[in-house]
């Protein structure tokens, strides 16, 4: 009896543990997505013994971006045009802040200060659109607009009186002095960029990793299950309400100006960490984080992917980007274009929800069943 108690409490125990990270809202609620999501991240821990892991760090600090939003756009029905502008401040406030303080501890507080400047700014624009009435299309509008005037403010700071202490913002120049990326404070401290760590792997002796490609790695993971966590959590199924129906969600007695403003936020909070890793690893950022055609790319990834899907926005971020880079010019701007419109037109829930959807449909029954499989509630579509 005492055994079977034990073997409960254990149950018990790892059910509580998965059932933070699993629920209607997301996809992947079995064993066999778990595994595949431990070899995924396994593979990615591998990969740059084999691949270009400066290169592919890249895409791993723009799937933050996508997701941001995802959560903002797919859960809360809140289509934002101007993630970038939250990426940019991000970005910017990273760079002046290390460079006037270039010191671990003063790189340390930038991160933490353009994390704050992307929520401080989805924080202001959020609580103008949101308590000011604006809803649906108009949403976009105006974050579609932020996104131009910050490209055609940020152009004209060339002068030196666009200067914050020792940080010149340099206008279509750019920053270029952002300080190599350090962690911690006085000798407590690592360096992240142009740092490579040697280790030996089996088979392959002593190999050279880059240390900022793991530290993306892991905050996008971590930034994963966290939004996992969230959008199961009951706040996440007070967001999608939102996403579903205002009204009656506001009839229930939720404050939906508020549910709308907060989730903004984080997505503001999440485009900035994703800008200042973005500057980071560049050591420059310029204006062009607010044209127009790069305010369209996380709109493009969410949709292709599909927007009510954390891991969809991930995906399709990564293969987007490594399309893009790899074609380049105008071919992978057709390419993309045909791949927007082909998605919207066949498959508007994205790539990732149908092929999840498929998989669920295909799988056998099992051999006992008696009739047709009863769907798993857990195992719901996030579709």
């Amino acid at each position: 009896m005492a055994t079977d108690t034990r073997t409960d409490g254990g149950q018990s125990l790892s059910a509580r543990v998965r059932a933070r990270f699993e629920g209607p809202n997301t996809i992947g609620n079995s064993n066999g997505f778990w595994v595949g999501f431990l070899v995924a991240v396994a593979a990615l821990v591998a990969f740059p013994l084999v691949g270009n892991a400066e290169q592919f760090s890249l895409f791993l600090v723009l799937s933050l971006l996508g997701l941001s939003l995802s959560v903002v756009w797919g859960y809360t029905g809140v289509l934002s045009f101007g993630q970038v502008v939250f990426f940019g401040l991000g970005g910017y406030t990273f760079a002046v802040v290390s460079i006037n303080f270039a010191t671990p501890g003063g790189i340390t507080a930038a991160v933490l200060a353009g994390v704050v400047g992307g929520g401080l700014g989805a924080a202001v624009l959020g609580y103008f659109m949101f308590y000011g009435g604006v809803r649906d299309v108009y949403v976009t509008i105006i974050t579609l607009v932020a996104t131009m005037v910050l490209h055609t403010f940020m152009a004209q700071t060339a002068g030196s009186e666009w200067t914050i202490g020792e940080a010149a913002l340099g206008g279509f120049n750019g920053m270029p002095d952002i300080p190599l990326l350090k962690l911690g404070v006085g000798a407590a401290s690592f360096q992240f960029m142009y740092n490579a760590i040697p280790v030996w792997v089996p088979g392959f002796g002593t190999v050279e990793l880059d240390p900022f490609y793991y530290l993306a790695l892991v905050l996008l993971v971590g930034t994963y299950l966290g939004l996992r966590a969230l959008v199961n959590s009951d706040y996440g199924r007070a967001m999608v309400a939102v996403r579903e129906d205002e009204d009656r969600t506001r009839m229930f007695g939720y404050n939906v100006k508020r549910i709308k403003l907060v989730v903004f936020i984080l997505g503001g909070a999440l485009a900035g960490l994703s800008g200042v890793l973005y500057a980071a690893r560049n050591v420059f950022i310029d204006p062009t984080v607010f044209t127009l055609l790069f305010a369209t790319l996380p709109v493009i990834w969410v949709s292709v992917g599909g927007r009510k899907s954390l891991l969809g926005a991930i995906i399709a971020t990564i293969a987007i980007e490594y399309i893009r880079v790899t074609l380049g010019g105008e071919l992978a701007l057709v390419l993309l274009g045909a791949l927007l419109l082909g998605t919207i037109l066949f498959l508007p829930n994205g790539i990732v929800p149908w092929v999840h959807t498929q998989v669920r449909q295909n799988r056998p029954a099992p051999a006992d069943a008696e009739g047709p499989e009863t769907p798993d509630p857990t195992e719901a579509s996030e579709s």
